[in-house]
């Protein structure tokens, strides 16, 4: 769903947050040309440490889990 819509856009950075019961989960990527100087890993490792929670993937694209979904929109706000 990310790469849709980056796809869509033409290029950039994309995140999208879910809530699955008591679970928090989150999704960034961003396109290759900008994998020089972001790493999705890196970025989600910071968002979804506000969750309690962790993930990584590969420079490009990167999934994590966490444990307060109700952290949500404070997590997006550091994206």
């Amino acid at each position: 769903m990310v790469g849709d819509f980056l796809d869509r856009w033409g290029g950039g950075i994309g995140c999208l947050a879910a809530q699955s019961g008591d679970e928090a989960l989150l999704a960034i990527g961003l396109t290759k040309d900008l994998t020089d100087r972001l790493k999705a890993g890196d970025l989600i490792r910071e968002v979804s440490g506000v969750v309690g929670g962790g993930g990584g993937g590969r420079p490009d694209f990167a999934q994590a889990g966490g444990k307060d979904p109700s952290r949500i929109d404070e997590a997006l706000s550091r994206f």
